[in-house]
């Protein structure tokens, strides 16, 4: 007989799955038209000002790109793609927008990296902040100017609470702002200072705080060129091509959207459904759904990176191999041993690992507090993934809710019986799990067929059970 539930008032898992899914790619369409939107307005509110710029004969061409956000992975990618254009476009000079609070040390310094080696001088214009990261930044341009009231210093390294990591790790930003302050003719003291508390330097700071510089204390003390309210009026009173043509970089919405696939925030949710996928497929083997969003998850995860040249070859597939040991402890090895924990081990690392970018199997040591922040990520996220799995895979499979239809006709002649409520007498029998549970699976009870799941989430074949409940049409089976 064929088993079918239909209750045209509830919604089925997979009209549940396409909802959800349309709402993420709705999210991600609006967010890329919203900053679309967005650039545009801050071009038409620019545009004014640097019409009579534009408007020159000049060869002249100056190239303007902003870092107004966390220095984190995107902001490196737009970094890359700024002076990519710049060359293309032979600019006389790149021009920096910046206004951050900080962010990774190591994208950090990958970006300090581009400027230094540039072919092409490196203005930056710090538009109120550049804290931390962002001070090391400014520190590695040519010229540095700032608006009034704008600061530039506190380049303490801290981790997600704000707490001073320990000295090896300042230990490696003092060197880095010794280092780029004298590469520019910079005091590397006053640059060490904005590390280490513990550095004083007479008459500027003292011993026990970190320093920071406003304007007037920046130009004052050699760090800062100039005070200006746009960057505009930088290019036109501090340049040497006042008259330059102006380029200001615009994102394509492509561009956008892997901005955002790569942030922290996308790629903890991404590890949530990656994980809680596989989790849930391993709870309630060939439901079929949320192994599909798993890998979906899995594809928009690493083909970002990769494009990116984060993501390498052979961490994609530690990925994969890692995968192919959970599904083999899943569909043909009996519990859960050496093959399924190797390849959440392997999953884990391979996730975790695809964030950092890397040569081969090396990581350099600037790369330790990024990796140590993306195992974080990985970490909390596959833990959330998890819970949220565990509470979905029980209300799933004891819900009236969803419309679950089985397409395979199950004989009576065979040993099937569907659920009715005449089940409730079978609550204390004993019976042998016919497959193994996790925690759904099949039972034998006086020589009959049950779909049963287990209260203790897992349950080897040919263990004796007994019934302990028959609830929403479901039997509950236990260990005896």
């Amino acid at each position: 007989m064929k088993i079918r539930r239909t209750d045209h008032n509830h919604v089925s898992m997979k009209e549940l799955f396409l909802f959800l899914a349309s709402i993420i790619a709705f999210s991600v369409f609006s967010y890329a038209q919203t900053s679309e939107t967005a650039d545009t307005l801050v071009s038409e509110s620019v545009s004014e000002t640097i019409s009579s710029i534009q408007s020159a004969s000049s060869s002249d061409l100056i190239y303007v790109f902003e870092i107004r956000e966390e220095i984190a992975k995107p902001a490196w990618r737009r970094v890359q793609m700024g002076f990519e254009e710049a060359n293309d476009l032979d600019a006389d000079l790149v021009l920096i927008h910046m206004n951050t609070y900080g962010g990774e040390v190591s994208m950090a310094d990958s970006i300090r990296t581009k400027i230094l080696q540039s072919e092409i001088p490196v203005y930056v214009f710090i538009d109120n902040n550049a804290a931390s990261a962002g001070a090391l930044i400014s520190i590695a341009c040519d010229s540095i100017y700032m608006r009034p009231g704008a600061n530039i210093g506190a380049a303490t390294v801290v981790n997600q609470e704000a707490e001073a990591l320990p000295d090896k790790y300042q230990s490696y930003m003092r060197s880095m702002m010794r280092s780029t302050a004298e590469t520019n003719g910079r005091d590397p003291n006053i640059a060490e200072a904005m590390v280490d508390p513990d550095v004083e330097v007479e008459g500027i700071s003292e011993k026990g705080k970190v320093l920071t510089f406003t304007t007037k204390e920046a130009i004052e003390n050699g760090f800062c060129e100039g005070e200006a309210e746009t960057y505009t009026e930088v290019i036109k009173q501090y340049s040497e091509f006042p008259e330059a043509r102006v380029v200001v970089q615009e994102l394509s919405s492509i561009d956008k959207i892997i901005a955002l696939l790569i942030s922290p925030f996308i790629s903890g949710i991404l590890i949530m459904v990656i994980i809680g996928g596989i989790y849930f497929e391993l709870q309630s083997p060939g439901m079929g759904f949320p192994s599909i969003a798993a890998v979906a998850a899995a594809i928009i995860y690493f083909a970002p990176l990769y494009l990116e040249g984060l993501a390498a070859n052979w961490e994609i597939v530690i990925f994969i191999v890692g995968l192919i040991l959970v599904m083999v402890e899943v569909f043909a090895i009996p519990g859960f041993g050496v093959a399924g924990v190797s390849g959440i081990i392997l999953i884990v690392l391979s996730l975790s690992f695809s964030m950092v970018g890397n040569v081969g199997f090396t990581f350099s040591a600037e790369q330790g507090e990024t990796l140590f922040n993306s195992l974080m990520i990985v970490i909390i996220a596959s833990t959330a993934g998890i819970i949220l799995s565990f509470s979905l895979a029980k209300r799933v499979l004891t819900s009236r809710t969803l419309d679950f239809a089985l397409n395979t006709v199950l004989k009576k002649e065979e040993g099937f019986v569907s659920s009715t409520n005449k089940n409730k007498e079978y609550v204390g029998k004993t019976g042998i799990a016919r497959t193994v549970l996790r925690p759904g699976g099949k039972v034998e009870i006086d020589n009959e067929i049950f779909d049963a799941v287990a209260e203790t989430r897992f349950i080897e074949k040919g263990t004796e059970v007994i019934v302990t409940r028959y609830q929403n049409s479901q039997l509950f089976v236990k260990e005896v």
